[in-house]
């Protein structure tokens, strides 16, 4: 039997790696009765950490979705992982759910991937609440901890909750929404209620009328019943507290142990009464413009927000119902592709465990295998309606590496594996650089690209080596040079014959036009790698035939895709095709490009080629205390300081610097900073490389090519 819109509830957990998620939800589905006992982390038995790598390294690195049942309602949990590499798990978790709990570690506080987190919670516009976890740590700080949120997330964040004791005695919580103290037996579990003490009453009185205040704020009947009463009832804060948090207008906090079983029923009895249903929540935004709204009585849209795939079992796809009903069975066309898929099983999930379901309805997340056409950001639609969901948008990629296997008969297997993880992992990326001549993979950091080697590894009987790419340096010219070159070939009966006089010399927008020729024809175009290629054809008297000027160009353009110093594309040049000379029976297309070919390479190299690099702008927020060392770092990479700022507690330093440099760069910044910085990249310019620099990659490349 499907579960009623209005009683499901979808929530995700989000924090910092270490603040106890996967913990709470084991506590959570061990309070509502869905396990008999809880796991945990260090015996790798919990419900939502059940693959072998999170087992080996003890930490969540996939989203995983559970559900429990709480009085009348269904909530659907997902996990996410901690770490900044696996940021697109959060992007992907957040389109569907419509609460976020964003858990903070009591002894630590607010870390660096909370604060990357919340960025999404706003994107999103999640109504979200926190709880302050672990307060039986022995450097448990509640306080410290409420007044990092506070300076770092705004004024709304308000405690619901505070604790009575903390540290290894935490056993007491006071609640100054139900003006209720909760006592906790020695292990935890179901609390006894009672008054909260003579020497709280009044700390506990202040937040309790910061509560009214912000509940009745955004109601206009409310505010009057406060303004007549003094007070609000339980009924009317309840009320007002779920508008309130649906329209980020408040972010309460609570305060657990999930380790110790103490608070999570409390928290799930807010998320049953106070967070909003999917149907409370805001109409999804369609492509064409449109909305959605979540409607059980509405033709059945689905939206697929994750895939993975399973040995022996194939393409496993996540999704949320977002309209109608979706039965087993029922057939849908996808909207991206016009493909029709029959979705034979649904399920819902509890981890790594599937319970196979008849029907979903409107709100609720589920479960379905074997798709054949239906992809991560997905929409799929009854027949005859025609709507598609805005689809997820996830940060750039952070790291690059070049990738190959230790057997080159695995090649093939190993790409095909990439391909694969690219399909499912819409943060991962892979390029087959014809440029660079490497198989180039993109991530969100090291760990990020260390576990996908490990999987394909693993799941291939395979080893693949990642290396430092090359970089894309870019060959142009400083100043004009001339040149010609006669190709004459003759071999018996036809021969060949061309020659080609050229001018070129550094080109720039709006420059003037050549003097001393006469042009009849000019040709400016984007180059596909960046830059601008100028191609006058300035011949007069017939000394070429028009006919040529093709094959000219095609020689010029297959020289520019490997240039003298360190066989990189050229950019940014002017060439004049000035003179020549033609034979009325051996010229032909390939005698011309071969001569033109060679008169531009003589140019180029007596035009002084200067080589280009890619330039990045880097945005590091750090902390004070690190900036110096940071600082160090960058200098060390020939960065460009461009600039520093404030951006609320944070340091930011803005530079440019050189790709080349960028080596290992997340991995440095970890180090440096303890954990406590973010970055962000972003490709700028290309850029003059300097001579010692110049001079050193033309020798490489000299050794390289002997």
């Amino acid at each position: 039997m499907s579960i009623a819109t209005k009683d499901i509830r979808n929530v995700v957990f989000l924090g910092h790696s270490g603040s106890g998620k996967t913990t709470f939800i084991e506590t959570m589905l061990f309070e509502s009765g869905v396990i008999p006992r809880r796991g945990s982390i260090e015996n790798h038995n919990t419900i939502s950490d059940f693959t072998d790598l999170e087992h080996e390294r003890e930490n969540t690195l996939y989203s995983h979705l559970m559900h429990v049942k709480w009085h009348n309602n269904k909530i659907n949990i997902i996990d996410t992982p901690g770490f900044d590499d696996f940021i697109g798990e959060v992007v992907s978790s957040l389109k569907v759910a419509d609460t976020a709990v964003i858990l903070l570690n009591a002894a630590s506080g607010v870390e660096v991937g909370t604060e990357i987190v919340w960025e999404y919670v706003q994107d999103y516009q999640t109504p979200a609440f926190f709880v302050i976890n672990q307060m039986d740590q022995p450097k448990a700080d509640f306080e410290t901890t409420l007044e990092q949120a506070v300076n770092r997330f705004g004024n709304k964040v308000i405690p619901i909750q505070y604790p009575y004791n903390s540290g290894e005695k935490f056993n007491s919580i006071i609640d100054v929404l139900r003006m209720t103290m909760y006592v906790f037996p020695k292990n935890g579990g179901k609390p006894e209620k009672m008054s909260i003490p003579e020497s709280e009453l009044e700390k506990a009185n202040t937040l309790h009328n910061s509560l009214v205040e912000a509940a009745a704020e955004n109601e206009e009947g409310l505010m009057e019943k406060y303004f007549e009463k003094g007070n609000l009832d339980e009924e009317e804060l309840a009320k007002g507290l779920t508008i309130a948090l649906a329209h980020q207008q408040i972010f309460p906090v609570f305060c657990a142990s999930g380790l110790k079983d103490m608070g999570s029923g409390r928290i799930m009895g807010f998320i049953d009464d106070i967070t909003p249903s999917p149907a409370d929540r805001p109409a999804k935004k369609l492509e064409n413009g449109g909305e959605l709204k979540c409607d059980a009585s509405d033709k059945t849209t689905i939206f697929i927000y994750k895939t993975l795939s399973e040995p022996q079992v194939g393409m496993v796809s996540y999704f949320k119902v977002l309209s109608g009903e979706l039965n087993a069975g029922d057939e849908l066309v996808n909207a991206d592709n016009g493909e029709t898929e029959r979705l034979t099983q649904l399920f819902v999930a509890e981890g790594k465990q599937r319970t196979a379901v008849d029907k979903l309805t409107a709100g609720d997340l589920g479960v379905t295998v074997r798709l054949k056409y239906g992809h991560s950001n997905n929409t799929l639609n009854a027949k005859g309606v025609e709507r598609k969901v805005r689809k997820m948008q996830f940060p750039e990629s952070r790291i690059r590496k070049a990738v190959a296997t230790a057997n080159l008969a695995d090649m093939e297997k190993m790409i095909k594996a990439l391909h694969q993880i690219e399909e499912e992992d819409l943060t991962f990326k892979v390029e087959q650089s014809s440029e660079l001549k490497q198989t180039i993979v993109y991530g969100q950091g090291q760990l990020h690209l260390d576990l996908i080697k490990h999987r394909i590894e693993s799941e291939n009987n395979i080893e693949i080596i990642f290396e430092e790419p090359k970089v894309p340096y870019r060959e142009t010219i400083t100043k004009a040079a001339k040149a010609e070159y006669r190709h004459k070939k003759q071999s018996g009966g036809a021969g060949q014959f061309g020659e080609v006089h050229l001018t070129i010399e550094p080109y720039y927008d709006d420059m003037p036009e050549p003097q001393g020729v006469n042009v009849r024809n000019k040709e400016i175009e984007e180059l596909p790698w960046g830059g601008k290629f100028a191609f006058y054809w300035c011949i007069v008297g017939g000394a070429i035939d028009n006919r040529y000027a093709t094959a000219i160009k095609k020689g010029i353009m297959q020289s520019m895709t490997e240039g003298p110093l360190t066989g990189s594309n050229c950019q940014n040049i002017r060439v004049c095709i000035y003179d020549g000379k033609m034979h009325a029976v051996d010229s032909n297309d390939i005698s011309f490009q071969l001569a033109a070919s060679h008169a531009f390479k003589e140019a180029f190299n007596e035009a002084k080629p200067q080589l280009l690099e890619p330039y990045y702008q880097l945005e590091v927020l750090c902390e004070d205390a690190y900036t110096g060392d940071v600082m160090g770092d960058l200098q060390t990479r020939r960065a460009i300081i461009q600039g520093m700022d404030t951006d609320g507690h944070y340091q930011k330093i803005i530079s440019e610097v050189p790709l080349a440099e960028l080596k290992d760069y997340g991995s440095t910044l970890r180090s440096l900073t303890q954990g406590k910085a973010k970055f962000k990249l972003e490709f700028s310019s290309y850029q003059l490389v300097p001579p010692h620099v110049q001079e050193s990659l033309v020798i490489s490349n000299a050794v390289l090519s002997e």
